[in-house]
This record gives structure tokens, sequence and C-alpha cells, in this order.
């Protein structure tokens, strides 16, 4: 007995080489299993998740979300932050500007000329010289009527054109 066994291990490695083999077929197919040798199967259900990956899935899908509203307040806070930073900056510069302004106020030549400009003021001896340019002068004449732009402005304006 212990013969055929040594003669089916070793059977395959006693055969000739004179046929070549097939490198399309893969090697379980080419190779005869011995008598005694086990076949490799597949586990019926090792294809899904197991519990413990299923438990795992869980727990980090309820961590991820435990975490999303305060990750979305923090990153809230942080725009609203920067919002008010430049805010912040902006008024600055019209603090700034301001300042400027007034300072320029305090020099008499500056305040000089904003009253001629602004008020028409000259001095004694001097010939004042308005420039009037069309809509700068009430002449007493009442504005002319925008022009209607739909249809129920021009019915409307017909109308009130031949009640006048």
């Amino acid at each position: 007995m212990q013969q055929r066994r040594q003669r089916a291990l070793l059977g395959p490695l006693r055969r000739s080489r004179s046929k070549p083999r097939s490198g399309a077929r893969p090697a379980a197919v080419r190779r005869p299993a011995a008598q005694g040798a086990a076949k490799r199967t597949r586990a019926p259900g090792q294809r899904g998740l197991t519990g413990r990956a299923t438990i795992l899935l869980v727990v980090l899908a309820a961590l991820a979300l435990g975490y999303a509203y305060p990750v979305r307040v923090y990153l809230t806070q942080l725009a609203e932050i920067d919002a008010m930073s430049q805010a912040q900056e902006q008024q600055r510069r019209h603090i700034e500007a301001l300042e400027e302004e007034a300072a320029k106020w305090e020099d008499e030549n500056y305040v000089r000329i904003q009253l001629r400009k602004r008020f028409f003021w000259v001095r004694k001896g001097e010939t004042p010289l308005i420039p009037v340019w069309e809509g700068t002068l009430d002449t007493g004449k009442p504005a002319a009527p925008p022009k209607p732009t739909n249809w129920y402005e021009t019915l409307w304006s017909s109308v009130d054109a031949a009640n006048g």
C-alpha cells in the first residue's frame, strides 16, 4: 500500500517531458491531484462583511456624523472672524481718511478754497463768475414727465393728456 502511495505521489515527476505543457491552462488543471491530497475549497460565507467589520463601520459612521456639526460650526465661525477682521480693517482705513480730512480743515487756506468753491464767496474787489449750464439753474418751468415705457403707462399718459 505504501508503494502505491509513493508511485501516485512521484507519478507526475516520472512522466516524460516529450509533450510541451500548455501555458493557457491554470496549474491546478494541468496537474492531477494525488489521491490522498485534499482539494482546496472556499467557505460559502467568506465574501460578505464580518460582524466585527460591520460594527466598526457603524461606529465610524456615527463618529463622522457626530463630528460633522461641530466642524461645520467651527468653519462658520472662522469665516465670520475673517469677515469681521476685513470689516475692521476697512473701518480703520475710513477713520484714517476722515482724520486726514479733519487735518486739512485745520489749514486756513484750505477753508478759504472750500468757501470760494462751495459757496461762491469772493473777496472785495473781485467780480464773481458763476458758470450756468443746462440743468443747474432753476428756470421755473416744471420738468418734463418721463416718457412711458410700458403699454399701460402709454395708455394712462394719453388718458391723462386728454383730461388736461
